[in-house]
């Protein structure tokens, strides 16, 4: 529907090019007027994104979760809000092992805090996680149009915010899941990219503090990415600082750097901390150990495949070893290489511009020789550098880059709509019908599921789309989990997979305070084990959960109708 509204588009805009340009021109200058009171129209955008997605509630609830690492980023916000680090390892705690948590030092999530923070700030303020990750998406979505304020008219900065509300705040993946901490870092590096032009022009304590607070982010959230962003952004201001026009007096640039300096490093040092609390280590980051314990898969083009380690149960290996391992293994060859090296920016193209937003890039050659983004195009060069050594990519990846793809794009618009082939307005009128179409797609995506419109949740390819799927993945489980809290007392829910299981449809996944939980969830192992963990949690109801029956089977625990090994 996208490609189909994009054709009539560009249709249009060549046949009939003055078509609709009075009335667009009014809607345009009420905006203008709008986008020029600045702080209002951040808060527009902000706003918007929060409360346009709380609408849509009734027709795309709060997501349930279904994936490793949605239920790894909720481990940690419970962790948080209980107000701890970490968590000590569970008794018998090999039934509870799970993709993407560790177990050994502490009980907690293999990932960065920033997202985790979110979602406990949300628990705690409103009693429910996603909550967190909304304020969050809407601050991303302000914050946005503030840096792009920075590179770009008013009108061109709004513009920008409200279409990061329909591509991103409303139905993508970075806010109907709790993977990625995609949102978070987006943040940080829309405040590093907005907050740098301000500070090289009036050298304001407040713009530094931003940046400062924009770098802190990209180092709970995406470090290596955020890296990538502050290399540019370093060599930019040790540049201004040491002989730029505006520079300011040496007294006076120490002074003004003081502050976000030492706030950058309270950063690192509470890091430094999580890092000893978590995994024993101060200077053993997040991924580093649970990837070292589980994962055969390498983050680095350069490197082999890691040793297979010794695996408890047969979901974890199909997870590391049948998903992960042929990945790596056709990345090392000469075609797989290639193909994946060419897949990466057809990835971030479906998603950062899908259909509709894809005709104003034919004018990127000038927007390349164009003095005004020259430091982001830079910018996006070092990005592509780092993700060419880089096994993987998903969006959420590219996060902390969304703001420049947005400055980037916006410039092609404005190059696109003073394009005048024959004299007549065709550019103007293909940006607008092009904002008409992302603007069309909201209504039509909240009512797919009335519509009857499928849209795919999995597999994972579908997440490089800007559009989510309309299902509930999670929804299973979720019906299990209520219904089992429904009944009087304590749970222990053992949990029996089929050999074909899909690895990434995780059922086993604990809160922070497993011991006290009303429902306990446990992997099925051997008579003895699973004798074990019964009589070590005698006060509970024991339960069978076969999640790939349909619909899932739930039934009382029989040991003597249990195979003899898992």
């Amino acid at each position: 529907m996208e490609g189909c509204f994009t054709l009539l588009a560009l249709t249009v805009a060549f046949a009939l090019p003055g078509l609709g340009a009075r009335r667009s021109s009014v809607v345009e200058r009420a905006f203008g007027r709008l986008a020029r009171r600045r702080l209002v129209a951040v808060a527009t955008v902000g706003a918007t994104a929060f409360f346009l997605r709380l609408a849509l509630l009734p027709l795309s609830p709060i997501p349930e979760p279904f994936t490793p690492d949605d239920f790894s980023f909720l481990l940690s916000g419970d962790t948080f809000a209980h107000g701890r680090l970490a968590n000590p390892t569970p008794a018998l705690w090999t039934h509870f092992e799970s993709v993407h948590i560790t177990m050994v030092p502490t009980y907690a999530s293999m990932y960065f805090p920033a997202q985790g923070l979110a979602l406990a700030a949300g628990k705690v303020l409103t009693g429910h996680a996603w909550f967190g990750l909304l304020a969050v998406n809407a601050l991303m979505c302000a914050t946005l149009c503030w840096m792009l304020q920075a590179w770009l008219p008013p009108g061109w900065a709004f513009l920008g915010g409200m279409i990061a509300v329909m591509r991103l705040g409303l139905f993508s993946y970075w806010i109907n899941t709790y993977t990625g901490g995609a949102s978070v870092a987006a943040l940080g590096g829309a405040l590093v990219l907005g907050a740098l032009p301000r500070l090289t022009r009036h050298t304001r304590h407040r713009d530094a503090l931003l940046l400062a607070t924009g770098i802190g982010i990209l180092m709970i959230s995406r470090p290596y990415e955020g890296l990538l962003l502050c290399l540019p952004v370093a060599v930019v201001l040790g540049r201004w600082a040491l002989a730029g026009k505006n520079r300011p007096p040496r007294g006076l640039l120490l002074r003004r750097a003081a502050m976000p300096l030492a706030w950058i490093a309270a950063v690192a040092s509470w890091l430094a901390y999580y890092d000893y609390r978590a995994f024993g280590n101060p200077l053993t980051p997040p991924y580093t150990l649970d990837r070292a314990q589980y994962a055969v898969e390498p983050y680095w083009a350069w490197q082999a495949p890691l040793p297979e380690p010794f695996y408890r149960h047969k979901v974890l290996r199909d997870f590391y070893v049948k998903q992960e391992l042929p990945f790596v293994t056709e990345f090392h060859t000469p075609h797989g290489m290639l193909q994946h090296i060419l897949l990466k920016p057809a990835y971030t193209l479906q998603f950062f511009a899908e259909i509709a937003l894809l005709p104003p890039l034919f004018m990127l050659r000038r927007v390349l020789i164009d003095r005004r983004m020259r430091f982001l195009v830079l910018c996006i060069a070092v990005l592509i550098a780092g993700m060419l050594i880089e096994i993987v990519l998903l969006p959420h990846y590219l996060a902390p880059f969304t703001a420049a793809f947005y400055a980037i794009g916006l410039q092609c618009m404005r190059h696109l709509r003073v394009w005048n082939p024959g004299g007549k307005p065709v550019g103007a009128s293909l940006v607008r019908y092009l904002v008409l179409t992302c603007t069309i797609l909201v209504p039509i995506r909240a009512f797919a599921g009335t519509l009857h419109l499928q849209l795919d949740d999995w597999p994972p390819s579908a997440w490089t789309a800007t559009w989510y799927g309309s299902d509930q993945l999670g929804a299973p489980r979720a019906r299990v989990q209520a219904n089992l809290e429904a009944q009087p007392g304590k749970q222990l829910a053992i949990v029996r997979y089929a050999p074909q299981h899909n690895p990434v449809f995780e059922w086993v996944y604990n809160n922070a305070d497993l011991e006290n939980a009303k429902v306990i969830w446990a992997r099925e192992m051997d008579a003895d084990d699973n004798l074990k963990l019964i009589q070590h949690y005698k006060d509970r109801q024991v339960w069978l959960i076969e999640p790939d029956r349909s619909p899932p089977g739930v039934s009382p625990y029989l040991l003597k109708n249990q195979p003899d090994s898992h």
